[in-house]
């Protein structure tokens, strides 16, 4: 395997690549946002650009190697367009070429896709390391390389794999590095909010949830049935007579049963809870005896025939036997309440701390305003948080991936 220290060695240098301290606040003149007073600059922006263009670009197919990816590049596009011009196939038969203004409006349409999602991810990444500072939690270099040693060698055991992922994806290996740096991040900071909310709940907590959630714990009674549902009243008393000739029930469901749950089972159905068939039947169903052929019952359905096979009794666990199961499912509930509230309150606290220039603002701006009408599907931010362990631009995956 190709040793990886050179680029290892580089990874302080790409995690704040380009960003520079501004003591007074704003966002330099060579960045398009600032989070905290880290900037992150047009290179930088420009490099994840040009990685997820390539990963939306369509994938090399039938042995043709595909166009490379082009960068929509505005304001005019000109790049763009040529690109679609020479790419795009051609036109039905009797079906006009596009026009230059439909190109353009497409490669428009396009960079706003892009760029929402590039920001999307540099704004979070620099959120997540910022979070992680300020919690205290950080991951060695030594760390991240073992790693990412480990998802290399799993997706990717021919070293001339890995490279060709590297020429197609546009990503160095710091970048991924980077990736795996922020997923290790926010792993831990999702470990030490639920970890202080997983204390054990009191004894008097346990035995209240479980009081108010006793029927989750136990089953009601259920009986098992045979049944025949038929259009009409006629077929019914036909179908029962054939079954007190001595006809199996089975025989007879299958040959004349509309039920289409239970005919394939000769009429069998297991496990019937009261109130989950339909009202007439269900009252007949759990007034009855056990082995005695009864109907026909009208209902909206139809005339059922019916016999009860088998009575279960109705169960229930006791506290000391589900105690340890409530213990779980609160300390479970804490934790989730926990990193909700972390969560919402993480984005408030730095949405406030980025500011985002003119033509870069997104949802994850300071400066951001909802539009009144709905955006586009798939134009998203695409924001990762702590909760979620990633921090993804479309194509950008955390570990290399064939």
């Amino acid at each position: 395997m190709r040793k990886l220290s050179g680029p290892i060695a580089a990874l302080s240098a790409v995690l704040l690549a380009g960003a520079t301290l501004t003591a007074c606040g704003g966002i330099p003149g060579d960045a398009v946002v600032s989070v905290n007073g880290n900037a992150i600059t047009t290179s930088t922006f420009n490099h994840w650009m040009a990685i997820a263009a390539s990963s939306s670009s369509p994938a090399t197919t039938a042995g043709k190697t595909a166009a490379k990816p082009v960068v929509p590049d505005p304001p005019n596009y000109t790049a763009c367009i040529a690109h679609l011009e020479a790419t795009a196939p051609k036109p039905a038969k009797g079906q006009a070429k596009p026009t230059a203004a439909a190109l353009k409006a497409q490669c428009e349409q396009q960079y706003t896709a892009l760029k929402q999602q590039v920001l999307g991810f540099l704004i979070s990444s620099n959120w997540v390391l910022g979070e992680a500072s300020d919690q205290g939690i950080k991951v060695s270099d030594a760390e991240v390389k073992k790693q990412f040693n480990q998802i290399k060698s799993q997706q990717f055991p021919k070293e001339a794999d890995f490279q060709k992922f590297l020429a197609n994806s546009g990503q160095t290996i710091s970048d991924l590095l980077l990736r795996v740096k922020l997923d290790m991040l926010s792993q831990k900071i999702q470990q030490k909010i639920t970890k202080n909310a997983g204390k054990k709940p009191s004894q008097k907590e346990i035995t209240a949830y479980y009081e108010q959630h006793k029927s989750q714990f136990g089953q009601p009674e259920r009986r098992n049935i045979l049944i025949i549902l038929t259009k009409t009243q006629a077929q019914a008393e036909a179908a029962k007579k054939e079954v007190q000739s001595g006809k199996s029930f089975a025989s007879v469901a299958k040959k004349v049963s509309i039920d289409p749950v239970s005919k394939a089972s000769g009429g069998s159905l297991p496990g019937v809870v009261k109130g989950q068939e339909q009202k007439a039947l269900d009252e007949a169903v759990f007034s009855a005896k056990l082995n005695v052929l009864s109907g026909p019952i009208k209902t909206p359905f139809g005339y059922y025939v019916f016999e009860v096979k088998k009575t279960l009794p109705a169960s229930q666990q006791t506290l000391a036997q589900v105690q340890s199961t409530i213990q779980q499912q609160l300390m479970a509930q804490n934790q989730q309440k926990a990193l909700s509230e972390f969560v919402k309150n993480f984005r408030k606290k730095w949405t406030e701390r980025t500011e985002c220039r003119t033509g870069y603002v997104v949802q994850d701006c300071k400066s951001y305003k909802a539009p009144k009408t709905p955006t586009f599907p798939g134009t998203g931010t695409g924001t990762a948080t702590p909760q979620t362990g990633s921090s993804s631009t479309s194509g950008t995956s955390t570990a290399p991936k064939k």
